[in-house]
C-alpha cells in the first residue's frame, strides 16, 4: 500500500514561506557545522569529522522535493543530510561527542549514525558503499510497493568504485527506484576531478540506459528544478536516474585536512560569488522579505545550536554495557 503522500510546492515557484524554509534550513546546517568544527578543536569531537559547509543546497533543495516514504543513505560527510531529515540538532551533536543521547548511543561517531523513524539510514564511511546499500533500499521499494524513492548520495570520488557500476546494472535490469546524487565538489580527498575522473560524471549511467542530469549546487532553486525532475522520473516507474550536483567544501576534506591542494583565490570565489546561502537571501531580498526578518530567523538558530552544544557536553556518556548491545540478534 503507498503512504499518502505531502503535498509539495512547485519547485520553480516556491512561496516566501517556503524560502524562508529553505534559508532556515541551509542556516542551520551552516552553524552547526561551525560548531561542530569547533567542539572538535576543542577535543570534544574525537576520530574522523567532515563538514559539510558550503554545500548547504544541494541536500536541503533535494529534501525539499522529497516524499515522507523516501529513503535517504550518504557517505561520511552526512551531519547536513541528517538535519535535512529532520534528525534532533541535539542527537547528532551528542553523537559526535561520543555521548549516550547520541543517535547510535555514543558507538557510531560523526561518519555512522541512523534513524529509521526519519528514513535515514546512515552516513558510511566506505567509498562507495552508499550506492550499494542505496541499491538495496530501492529493492525494498519496490518489494513492499510502498511508493518511495531511494535517494542515494555519494562524492565524486566513489563515481570511480566498481561497485557503483555492478549497482547501475542492477537497478536498470530490475527498474529500482532510486536516484543516485553525485555531489562533486572538486576535489576526492585532496585530489581534483580533472586529475582523477575522466568525462562527466553524470553521464556515467549511460552505458547502463540510465540517463543523467548535471546541474549548478550552489542554485539552491536550480536544484529544486533538477531534483522535481528527476523524483518524478523515478517515481514513475522509469527506473534509476543519475543527478550530478556541482557544489565546493568550504573546508577541508576532513579536519585534519589543511586544503594545501587549493588556492587561497578559489576558496574565496565560491564564498564572495557563489555561496549559496547569499544567493538565496538576494533572492529573498528581491522578494521584500527584510534584513530584520532573516535577523529574526539567525536569532532561532543560535538558540538551536546554543541548545544543541550544552546538550553534547553535558549528556553522559554510555555504560561500558553499551559496548555488547546492537551486536547480534537471536531470531527464532
Amino acid at each position: 500500500m503507498v503512504k499518502k503522500k505531502s503535498k509539495k510546492n512547485s519547485a520553480d515557484n516556491p512561496s516566501i514561506d517556503d524560502m524562508k524554509k529553505m534559508y532556515h534550513d541551509m542556516v542551520l546546517i551552516r552553524r552547526f557545522e561551525e560548531k561542530a568544527g569547533q567542539l572538535y578543536g576543542m577535543g570534544l569531537i574525537g576520530g574522523f569529522c567532515h563538514l559539510y559547509i558550503g554545500q548547504e543546497a544541494v541536500v536541503t533543495g533535494i529534501q525539499s522535493m522529497q516524499e515522507p516514504q523516501d529513503t535517504v543513505i550518504t557517505t561520511y560527510r552526512d551531519h547536513a543530510h541528517m538535519l535535512a531529515c529532520d534528525m534532533d540538532p541535539k542527537g547528532i551533536m551528542a553523537e559526535l561527542t561520543g555521548r549516550e543521547g547520541g543517535f547510535s548511543r555514543g558507538k557510531g561517531g560523526s561518519m555512522h549514525m541512523f534513524s529509521q523513524e526519519k528514513n535515514f539510514f546512515g552516513g558510511h564511511g566506505i567509498v562507495g558503499a552508499s550506492t550499494s546499500l542505496g541499491t538495496g533500499l530501492a529493492f525494498a521499494h519496490k518489494y513492499n510497493k510502498d511508493g518511495g524513492v531511494c535517494v542515494a548520495y555519494s562524492g565524486d570520488g566513489a563515481a570511480n568504485q566498481g561497485q557503483v557500476y555492478e549497482c547501475f546494472n542492477m537497478a536498470k535490469l530490475w527498474s529500482l527506484p532510486v536516484l543516485y546524487v553525485i555531489e562533486n565538489n572538486k576535489y576526492g580527498m585532496g585530489t581534483s576531478t580533472a586529475r582523477h575522473a575522466a568525462g562527466e560524471l553524470y553521464r556515467r549511467g549511460e552505458g547502463f540506459d540510465i540517463p543523467g542530469e548535471q546541474v549548478d549546487g550552489q542554485d539552491i532553486f536550480a536544484v529544486r528544478d533538477a531534483a522535481a525532475k528527476a523524483l518524478d522520473y523515478v517515481r514513475s516507474g522509469n527506473g534509476p536516474y543519475v543527478l550530478e550536483v556541482m557544489t565546493y567544501r568550504y573546508r577541508g576534506h576532513s579536519m585534519s585536512d589543511p586544503g594545501t591542494y587549493r588556492n587561497k583565490e578559489e576558496v574565496e570565489d565560491y564564498k564572495t560569488s557563489k555561496d549559496p546561502i547569499n544567493r538565496l537571501k538576494a533572492r529573498l531580498f528581491d522578494e521584500g522579505v527584510t534584513e530584520d526578518d532573516l535577523k529574526v530567523i539567525d536569532k532561532d538558530i543560535k538558540a538551536i545550536i546554543k541548545e544543541t552544544e550544552e546538550f553534547a557536553k553535558t549528556s553522559p556518556e554510555p555504560e561500558a554495557e553499551e559496548l555488547w548491545t546492537d551486536v547480534l540478534v537471536e531470531v527464532g
